[in-house]
């Protein structure tokens, strides 16, 4: 955690706000789950590991609208201050220093409370919120840093991550789940986009009706990602943890409640015990109400610790 992360401003009432970042990091202090963690010093990304998923001429693009002043990039709905490049760049990095503290044994798995989030983010566009693609960056990362040949991503963000599934639709290295709400912004994610060339069968998207709530959610995991994974055997895996698929949240129609995020939580751990010598790396994305998103959080949070305390 870093107070850094509240100094992106997209402005007034926008919902992708300071306090999302604040109002979490408090609650984790008062509940008393922060004196229970390993709190890691955030990093920048460097240039090249921005350059594992975003092209060069995006990126130099990024760094001269936020330096110029302009309120939004010019790519798509991204809203920016002049700390937002710092930001982004810390986020991003802040997940390769969660990678590296899992795949080196500090730590058996992570929480990266950043923001601004990253998952619609594709090689040269951003959008939804996003800059940097944080978990797909982070995930490459994995791969040429650490030696893993293969990596899951799991996204549970109300919207479909279109940039992480962009960036990776043709890795075979890289497998990409998502359970969205459908039809609902970025309007991609539908269950026939499965991947291209030899990453053909490596994505899948479960869309989920307006209306659906926790039990359709795991039932997602349950029937369609775990035999997946059967074939698969990820050695490491990253959780696009969007919060914005809470029953309160003012962006998405899902109705997860807290308890359903526990239970998510739980059952990935349980595949990354299988799987991925316990290697869970969570990456915050959306959630816009602040009681829903706090509480929700923080039930993830006890989760991820739950059985690991000495």
């Amino acid at each position: 955690m870093d107070p850094l992360f509240a100094q992106h401003d997209p402005g007034w009432n926008h919902p992708e706000c300071p306090e999302r970042y604040s109002a979490v990091a408090r609650a984790l202090r008062e509940r008393g789950l922060q004196e229970l963690m390993l709190c890691l010093t955030a990093r920048p990304a460097l240039e090249e590991d921005l350059l594992r998923c975003h092209s060069a001429e995006y990126i130099n693009q990024v760094r001269q609208e936020i330096h110029s002043g302009m309120t939004q990039l010019s790519t798509g709905d991204t809203a920016v201050s002049y700390r937002s490049l710092e930001v982004a760049e810390y986020a991003a990095g802040s997940v390769l220093r969660a990678v590296d503290a899992v795949c080196g044994g500090e730590s058996r798995n992570a929480f990266c409370l950043v923001r601004p989030p990253g998952h619609h983010a594709t090689r040269d566009r951003g959008m939804g919120f996003c800059i940097f693609n944080n978990v797909a960056i982070g995930a490459r990362y994995a791969r040429e840093r650490h030696g893993l040949e293969r990596v899951l991503i799991i996204d549970w963000d109300v919207h479909h991550g279109n940039g992480t599934q962009d960036i990776f639709y043709e890795d075979p290295g890289v497998f990409y789940f998502s359970a969205h709400e459908s039809p609902l912004y970025p309007f991609t994610g539908w269950p026939y986009e499965t991947g291209a060339g030899a990453g053909e069968g490596q994505t899948l998207n479960v869309a989920l009706p307006a209306g659906a709530g926790g039990g359709d959610m795991l039932a997602a995991i349950e029937n369609e990602l775990l035999p997946a994974m059967e074939r698969f055997q990820p050695e490491m895996i990253f959780i696009s943890a969007g919060f914005d698929s809470h029953e309160d949240d003012p962006l998405g129609h899902l109705c997860l409640t807290n308890e359903d995020f526990r239970r998510m939580t739980a059952q990935i751990m349980e595949l990354a015990a299988k799987y991925a010598e316990n290697r869970l790396v969570s990456v915050l994305e959306g959630g816009y109400n602040i009681r829903g998103l706090t509480e929700a959080v923080c039930v993830h949070v006890d989760e991820l610790m739950n059985g690991l305390r000495e």
